[in-house]
């Protein structure tokens, strides 16, 4: 069963904001004394905490589905819902968090970093905040708005200063084991390490962590064997350490065609933008298993070559723990130095500047799209798409409120603007979204319209009789009343019947 994990999707959904309450407060001689409606609480946010606690990304790789609580409904007497409560997630120190199409969001590279990788809803408005002098009892509520819900890609970069690279079986992990407390493990047979592994090593002054990288064969870079799982491993590395097998007895290796398979593959792996090629990183050599006496004379027989090429060289022995000392302290050198020269760099690296939104900046763009079925326009915006998520279509005051904010937002100049015209189609929001037909009338004199609670005149389709239209109607009765009487009189004196005949109806 596995263990260690270091790349997983998360499927995230944040709390959706609750609901605004449409109230009005009752009291003893005051039946209708103003509106007292709450607003809905805030969803709960999904945050990503960079914690030196966690190592591992095992534990969302078998809960990857993730939620946050919901924001509580507005009530009235101006009680206001709860906000829903964020949820942490703890993840190791030096995560990345990606999108699925590999876009970076976040590098939790420092400890106690924190981002927020789903935000929760808004909650809505209540009809005592909606409330103003030319609405001073609205019969409507704002409606929360639904919290972010996708999925985001975490992958695990280790934080370690020191990289130990080599073919399978050339004796990393049983460095790691000498050198620190870790207790890896260790056999006698290729890739017995499939995880990185993690130690601390304390050589006089200097502390330091190092970490082997398994799986390193050549065509590693390419994705063959394990290598592209694990060389990101290396990334985040201060120094390189090259630990080559001198008592290898497969036909076809040696220390010198090892490390030049291993420069090959370190070579083509690209690194991101900004960081430091991982052949021009500090780079030291460890001739291994020198216990063995072939060994050690191979070991002194490439050393001058290798020295030659520029690389420092040590003998050692993981068994015998010969030469580990002097390895030890020449990391820990290397280490100091490359932390004093990123700490000069880093005082002089130039501040991050965060430029907020242009004050002039479009707040919705509007396109023209549609086939062989017709025409319709489309109004894209943050505003827009949470007014229409904020809406009850089922209140026509709540409607009539969401022409009036369009109308104030400039949407319906826009639409002008692109040719709609009234009765075109509109829909606001990406893919399905919302779709109205689009009445320009709908959005004038938006303040002066009375109207009872909870309706909107303007969307009312029977209108109130004028008094020029109830005197037409008057007249029209009273003629037809005048013309039934006539027809009467004509039939009576035609013969057709007379007032006996009504007396013996009504005996």
């Amino acid at each position: 069963m596995a263990t260690f994990v270091d790349h997983v999707t998360l499927h995230l959904r944040a709390g959706h904001g609750g609901n605004g309450c449409v109230s009005v407060r009752r009291e003893k001689f005051k039946p209708l004394a103003g509106p007292d409606g709450g607003n809905g609480g805030h969803g709960g946010d999904i945050v990503l905490v960079a914690d030196p606690q966690v190592t591992t990304l095992l534990g969302y790789h078998r809960r990857p589905h993730q939620s946050s609580d919901n924001g509580g409904f507005g009530m009235g007497d101006m009680r206001h819902g709860a906000r829903g409560e964020d949820l942490e997630l703890p993840v190791p120190v030096g995560t990345v968090v990606k999108t699925p199409d590999g876009d970076e969001l976040a590098d939790l590279a420092e400890p106690g970093m924190r981002f927020v990788a789903a935000a929760g809803g808004v909650g809505g408005l209540g009809n005592a905040a909606l409330a103003n002098p030319k609405r001073k009892a609205p019969g409507f509520a704002l409606l929360g708005t639904p919290g972010w819900e996708g999925d985001v890609e975490l992958e695990l970069k280790t934080m370690a200063d020191v990289a130990l690279v080599g073919y399978p079986s050339a004796g990393k992990s049983s460095l790691v084991a000498a050198l620190s407390a870790a207790k890896p493990k260790i056999a006698d047979y290729p890739f017995t390490t499939l995880t990185p592994n993690l130690g601390v090593v304390q050589a006089g002054e200097s502390r330091y962590t190092i970490a082997d990288v398994p799986g390193l064969i050549e065509g590693a870079s390419e994705g063959k064997g394990l290598g592209l799982d694990f060389l990101r491993h290396v990334e985040r590395c201060t120094a390189l350490l090259h630990v080559l097998d001198c008592a290898t007895l497969e036909p076809g290796r040696d220390p010198i065609t090892d490390l030049e398979v291993i420069l090959a593959e370190l070579g083509r792996y690209p690194v991101p933008a900004g960081q430091t090629p991982l052949l021009e990183r500090p780079q030291l050599v460890a001739l291994n298993k020198i216990d063995v006496p072939d060994a050690a004379e191979l070991a002194d027989f490439v050393r001058p070559e290798l020295e030659a090429r520029g690389f420092r060289v040590f003998e050692i022995s993981t068994v015998s723990h010969a030469g580990l000392r002097s390895l030890s302290f020449a990391l820990g050198e290397l280490v100091d130095a490359e932390r004093a020269r990123l700490a000069s760099e880093q005082e002089e690296r130039p501040r991050i500047v965060m430029r907020p939104q242009a004050v002039d900046a479009a707040p919705f763009t509007i396109k023209v799209e549609g086939g062989s079925d017709g025409t319709y326009y489309r109004v894209l915006g943050q505003k827009p798409e949470m007014w229409v998520a904020q809406t009850d279509f089922q209140n026509d005051e709540a409607v009539g409120f969401l022409a009036d904010r369009l109308a104030k937002l400039g949407v319906e100049d826009g639409l002008f603007a692109a040719g709609a015209v009234a009765g075109d189609t509109v829909v606001i929001g990406p893919g399905g979204g919302i779709v109205f037909d689009w009445e320009p009338t709908l959005t004038s004199t938006a303040e002066l319209v009375t109207a009872p609670r909870g309706t909107d005149e303007r969307l009312s389709q029977s209108g109130r009789a004028t008094r020029r239209e109830r005197r037409e109607q008057y007249y029209e009765r009273m003629d037809g009343k005048a013309a039934a009487r006539a027809e009467l009189d004509a039939e009576r004196e035609a013969g057709i019947w007379n007032d006996d005949d009504l007396e013996r109806e009504d005996d």
